[in-house]
């Protein structure tokens, strides 16, 4: 079955799914270092806080690469979305730290701009049995096409506090509102899952632990958690830290920057399975990474906000075409029955990596270095892409399947 012969229904749930939470992670992204600051934490505890909520996806996603392909994926989608509900309702009533950190580690909150949830390696794991070859790139640039669309428009939203404080609203009410939002969404994700497939309906080999495959992940998420951690330093809740800081830009500012690099992301996806066809996905993930890296570590050096959001803006165009390669790349590189757990155990070392850069980058940021997070971010992520083309450039022959 292909993409081009029309959608399933199953990938059309699990795109309609992945807009929703990306709609949601938009706002969230850029709200939470606000919404902490309103609060009364410090930079130190955006960081803390952040860190906490990857730390906590990762251990997630290694207990699901570990025992969750015992489990039908259906009742995993289910129980994480209600997961997300609770999340958002949690951090809509708390104001102390130590239970909001509670809430960030073992809920479902996302401060980065990419998807680093326990959702990710479930919803990659259907969609690689929808297509394959060329027609998987297809479908998941599709997927992170819906997923950049909608989190830029989610990233807009982080506006509306600040638009409901001009009618007597107050900031720190409203922004509790959005969360109240937040829990919404992870409801109604909850009941759009119960329309997938259960155990019964589904005819696929069933998902194995990893066996031949093993030494070709193992090497993968070794080079994904380097870029993961660099990532990490930079999240986009700290990029918007930054920015707050660095320039005194204002939240709604920052949420109408952070929506059109949000659309540049979102429009580069287009472009990733073009390119992938004509240099191939190992190609695609490097050559258009290297220069994203660049232009953050201009924009540390940028004297003025329009020259540093120029760069930034460049950077958006071109930093995320690597996921959906980097995701058919890793599908491809296995075998079916393996694949739930190889997205699971590449998707935990970047996890646990970016996890423990957030508060390493707030550390800088309070420290007054306010351009080391950028320019350690872009150094790494090209020593990264380096690694990665010089150990799998022999490999690039099996990205076809």
């Amino acid at each position: 079955m292909t993409v081009q012969a029309g959608l399933p229904a199953e990938a059309r749930l699990l795109l309609a799914g992945r807009g929703l939470r990306a709609f949601a992670d938009g706002f969230v992204a850029v709200l939470l270092p606000a919404y902490l600051l309103a609060l009364g934490f410090g930079i130190w505890h955006v960081g803390v806080l952040s860190t906490a909520t990857l730390l906590g996806s990762a251990f997630t996603t290694l207990a699901l690469g570990t025992w969750g392909y015992r489990i039908h994926h259906r009742r995993l989608l289910l129980t994480a979305g209600a997961l997300m509900a609770i999340t958002g309702l949690a951090f809509a009533n708390l104001s102390t730290f130590w239970p909001l950190l509670l809430i960030a580690f073992v809920g479902t909150l996302n401060p980065s701009s990419g998807d680093v949830s326990v959702f990710l390696p479930l919803e990659h794991m259907r969609l690689a049995h929808v297509a394959q070859g060329e027609a998987r790139t297809t479908l998941f640039a599709r997927y992170s096409l819906v997923g950049a669309l909608f989190a830029a428009l989610g990233a807009l939203a982080a506006a509306i506090p600040e638009g409901l404080a001009r009618w007597g609203i107050g900031m720190l009410p409203a922004m509790r509102a959005m969360f109240l939002f937040y829990a919404l969404v992870g409801f109604t994700i909850w009941i759009l899952y119960r329309r997938l497939p259960g155990p019964d309906d589904v005819t696929a080999q069933p998902p194995t632990p990893l066996g031949r495959s093993r030494g070709i992940v193992i090497r993968l998420a070794a080079l994904f958690s380097l870029d993961a951690f660099a990532g990490g330093l930079l999240v986009q809740s700290m990029l918007a830290l930054w920015l707050f800081k660095r320039f005194d830009l204002s939240l709604s500012m920052a949420a109408a920057f952070f929506f059109w690099t949000g659309l540049m992301t979102a429009f580069s996806q287009l472009a990733a399975p073009v390119i992938a066809r004509r240099i191939g996905l190992l190609n695609t993930m490097v050559f258009t990474h290297i220069p994203s890296s660049l232009a953050l570590i201009a924009a540390a050096f940028s004297p003025r906000l329009e020259i540093a959001l120029g760069f930034l803006l460049l950077r958006a165009a071109l930093s995320q075409m690597d996921v959906p390669t980097r995701s058919a790349y890793v599908m491809s590189m296995v075998t079916p029955p393996e694949r739930a757990a190889a997205a699971s155990f590449t998707a935990v070392p970047r996890s646990l990596a970016s996890a423990l850069s957030p508060t390493l980058g707030a550390a800088l940021l309070a420290a007054g270095w306010m351009a080391a997070p950028l320019i350690a971010c872009g150094t790494l992520k090209i020593a990264y892409d380096v690694a990665l083309l010089l150990i799998f450039r022999r490999e690039r022959e099996a990205e076809a399947d």
